[in-house]
C-alpha cells in the first residue's frame, strides 16, 4: 500500500510539473492594411489566412485598422473611412477586424488592432488628411537650410503629423477610445508611428512656443539654436547640434511620453483589460531623432549616450505596456557577423537610422541591448522585417531563429511578404531552431 502511495505521488508530482511547465513564447503576425487590402476584402481569406498561422504555431494576430493616411479601415465617427486602394473598394459596413477576432477567437488566438497614430498621409500619393481639412496640422520639416510643409518632401513617403499640436493629440485620442469603444473584444491595442517624422521636425511657430513654455527660455535664433544646416564645397548638406538641441530632445521625448501616458489612462478606463502594445524601432542609440524613448524610467541615457540630458531617463515608457515590439530590422544576425562586416555600410530604411556599424544593429545585438533598456518591466517581442531579406531566404531563417530566442516572443511584419515568397516553410523552420 505504501508503494502504491509512493508511485501515486510521483505520478501527480509529474503531472503538476507538465502543467506548471511555462508556455511557448508568443508568436505574432502582421496584417498590414495597404500591401495586404485586396487580399483581405474577402472573409474567406482572413478565415484561410488565421487558420494557416494558426497551425504554424502563431498565437497573435495583429490587424492594421488606421493607415498611414490617417483613414480608418472600419467606420468611425472621426476619421476617414479607407474604402479604396489600387482600385479595389470595401463597403463602410465591412467589418475587416471584426472577421479576423470571430476566426482568431474560435482557434483561442488573441487578436490585436494596430493603428498608426501620428501619421497623416501618404505623399507618394498625395492621399490623407493632410491633403484635405488638417494641411495645418502636418509636420514643418527644417531641412536643407529651410522649413517647408512634410507634403512638399516626396522623398519621404511619410505624411506626418505635428505630435506636439493639442489639436492633434485631442483627435488622436478621440480615435483610440472610440477604437476600444467600438470593438470590446479585441484583446490588444499596438501603436505604431507614436513619433515625430525625423530629427528635422517638428520646426513650426507652435513647437517654438510650447519648447519655450517647456524649457523656461527664449529661443533667440530658431531653429538655429537648435538645429544648424551648413553646405560643403560639394553643395552636400549636413546638420549640426545648437546649443539647445539637447534640451529639445528631451523635450520632444516628453511629448510622446505625456501622450502615452494620457492614451494607457482613458485605454483602460474604456476596456482594463486590453492589452496597450506599441511598436518602435530597435536602434536606440539614434531613436531620439524620431523624438521617442522607449526605455523603461529604470535605465538612464545619460550614462551611455551624450545627447541624453540627465532628466532624459524620465521620458521613458515602457513601464506603461504590456507588448512592446521592437524592430529588428537588420540584414546582420549575429554579432559576429557585424565583427566580419565592419566597414562595410548596411541597410537602412528606416527613419532615425544612421550609417554605424557596430553591434546595435545586429538582431543578436540589438535584442540584448532592448532587453536590457527595458528592464524587465515589458516582455520585449523581436520583430523581423521579411523584405529586407530579399533573395537570401536561408538568412531570413536565421533571423527568425535569433530573434525568436534572443527576447520573449517573435513578430513578422508582414504576411504579404511571407505569401508573396512562398516563405512558408522558410519561416517554420526559423521558429522550430528558435524554439530549441
Amino acid at each position: 500500500m505504501k508503494k502504491l502511495l509512493l508511485i501515486w505521488l510521483a505520478a501527480f508530482a509529474a503531472v503538476s510539473c507538465a502543467q506548471e511547465k511555462q508556455p511557448s513564447k508568443p508568436l505574432y503576425m502582421w496584417f498590414d492594411c495597404e500591401a495586404n487590402y485586396a487580399t483581405l476584402s474577402h472573409p474567406d481569406s482572413i478565415r484561410y489566412y488565421v487558420s494557416k498561422i494558426h497551425d504554424m504555431g502563431f498565437t497573435d494576430v495583429v490587424v492594421d485598422v488606421k493607415s498611414i493616411m490617417g483613414e480608418t479601415l472600419y467606420k468611425s465617427d472621426i476619421a476617414p473611412y479607407m474604402g479604396e486602394w489600387e482600385g479595389v473598394t470595401r463597403p463602410e459596413n465591412y467589418d475587416l477586424l471584426g472577421y479576423f477576432i470571430e476566426e482568431g477567437h474560435k482557434l483561442g488566438m488573441r487578436v490585436h488592432g494596430s493603428l498608426n497614430v501620428f501619421a497623416g498621409g501618404h505623399n507618394y500619393f498625395d492621399r490623407g488628411i493632410i491633403y484635405g481639412d488638417h494641411a495645418d496640422w502636418q509636420s514643418q520639416v527644417y531641412t536643407e537650410g529651410k522649413i517647408v510643409p512634410i507634403s512638399e518632401i516626396k522623398s519621404n513617403y511619410n505624411g506626418m503629423l505635428n505630435p506636439a499640436n493639442p489639436e492633434v493629440q485631442e483627435y488622436e485620442l478621440a480615435i483610440l477610445k472610440e477604437f476600444a469603444g467600438k470593438y470590446p473584444d479585441v484583446d490588444g491595442i499596438v501603436f505604431d508611428r507614436v513619433r515625430f517624422d525625423n530629427i528635422t521636425s517638428d520646426f513650426s511657430p507652435l513647437s517654438k512656443e510650447l519648447f519655450e513654455a517647456y524649457a523656461g527660455t527664449k529661443v533667440a535664433d530658431y531653429p538655429g539654436d537648435i538645429l544648424r544646416w551648413t553646405q560643403d564645397a560639394d553643395g552636400k548638406w549636413s546638420w549640426s547640434q545648437g546649443p539647445l538641441f539637447r534640451k529639445w530632445i528631451e523635450w520632444r521625448a516628453s511629448v510622446i511620453k505625456d501622450f502615452v501616458t494620457e492614451a494607457h489612462r482613458q485605454l483602460k478606463e474604456i476596456n482594463p483589460r486590453l492589452l496597450i502594445g506599441d511598436y518602435t524601432g530597435a536602434w536606440y542609440p539614434t531613436y531620439y531623432y524620431v523624438g521617442v524613448n522607449w526605455a523603461s524610467e529604470q535605465f538612464d541615457p545619460a550614462r551611455y549616450f551624450d545627447w541624453a540630458t540627465p532628466e532624459y531617463k524620465n521620458t521613458g515608457y515602457a513601464d506603461l505596456l504590456d507588448i512592446y515590439m521592437t524592430g529588428l530590422y537588420y540584414t546582420l544576425v549575429t554579432k559576429a557577423e557585424v565583427d566580419k562586416a565592419n566597414g562595410a555600410v548596411g541597410q537602412r530604411t528606416e527613419a532615425g537610422m544612421s550609417d554605424e556599424q557596430n553591434y546595435w544593429y545586429c538582431i543578436e545585438g540589438g535584442a540584448e541591448w532592448a532587453k536590457k533598456i527595458t528592464c524587465g518591466v515589458v516582455p520585449v517581442t523581436g520583430s523581423i522585417y521579411v523584405e529586407q531579406y530579399e533573395g537570401d531566404a536561408a538568412q531570413f531563417t536565421r533571423a527568425v531563429a535569433q530573434a525568436l530566442r534572443d527576447t520573449d516572443g517573435l513578430m513578422i511584419f508582414d504576411i504579404v511578404h511571407i505569401i508573396n515568397r512562398g516563405w512558408w516553410s522558410e519561416l517554420a523552420a526559423g521558429i522550430a531552431e528558435g524554439s530549441n
